[in-house]
């Protein structure tokens, strides 16, 4: 294939690099395509914006520059990122708390979409260490109880003590006494990063220890993450791939990412896709 003589250099990766950080990744074969040059070119133009400290090379393609692994980004600023893509994932991890039963939901702003849907779901135990999470259940009794009485079958919910994070979450010793003396269901985890190697992660080291008992007391784990997470590797790891049962993602997950899960222990669900698939 001949090069795209109509595009300077600088002006392709002005190009590249705009993808890479609205989309959260590029794949070499679909800037061949989109540029119209030779895939040589394209690797040089990933080499040189790399060199620069503008994105980060990974096998295949680029993503943005990874934050440092002990960065924690506090819980209105990743509020605002990937909204449908949590909603999806709430959706389809809502259908796995069974009425009745008790759960455990960690802190995040996915977990935060999920509560806001289990709200439907009858006769829960809720045990949380997110503040913002016992907040929409609490929001929800109250406003049952001003329009005449509690809401048939609301949630029972249980917030752990402990240190607050910069994700609004409970951790510490406090946190982590209550969660061992506790047995659930099923634990609902948002993570800040999962990979082969890593496993879950998270860049706050009492968070992970947090996490860690969450895990211990839990009979099904279920991950409910969106595509970006999916690479990223914080300070502490504190579960392996192994010990989830299933992984609630959205459709954004590359086709290499899916293509590795597929020799994984977790079950993999895809949100908005598996509901395309039952309304056909």
């Amino acid at each position: 294939m001949s090069d795209n003589q109509n595009l300077l250099a600088e002006q392709r990766r002005a190009l590249i690099l705009d993808e890479v950080r609205r989309r959260g990744g590029v794949r070499v074969n679909e800037l061949t395509r989109r540029l119209k040059v030779s895939d040589m070119t394209v690797r040089r133009d990933l080499d040189a914006l790399a060199r620069q400290g503008m994105v980060e090379k990974v096998h295949g393609g680029a993503v943005p520059v990874s934050e440092p692994s002990a960065h924690e980004p506090g819980f209105e600023a990743k509020s605002a990122l990937e909204l449908s893509a949590k909603e999806d994932i709430a959706r389809a991890a809502a259908e796995m708390a069974a009425p009745g039963s008790a759960i455990a939901l960690a802190g995040g702003t996915t977990a935060f979409a999920l509560a806001q849907q289990l709200l439907e779901v009858p006769d829960l135990t809720v045990v949380t260490n997110s503040v913002r999470v016992a907040d929409v259940f609490y929001t929800a009794q109250r406003a049952a109880a001003s329009g005449g009485g509690p809401r048939a079958g609301a949630a029972t919910v249980v917030l752990t003590g402990g240190v607050r994070t910069p994700s609004d979450t409970l951790v510490g010793p406090v946190a982590d006494a209550a969660i061992r003396s506790l047995h659930f269901d099923v634990l609902f985890l948002g993570v800040h990063g999962i990979s082969v190697e890593a496993g879950l992660s998270t860049p706050n080291l009492a968070e992970a220890e947090t996490n860690r008992h969450f895990v211990r007391s839990a009979r099904r784990v279920v991950v409910v993450a969106d595509h970006t997470k999916w690479g990223t590797v914080g300070l502490s790891s504190f579960a392996t791939l192994d010990q989830v049962a299933v992984l609630v993602t959205d459709s954004g997950l590359p086709a290499e990412a899916r293509a590795e899960f597929a020799e994984l222990p977790p079950e993999l669900v895809v949100a908005g896709e598996q509901q395309a698939a039952a309304d056909i």
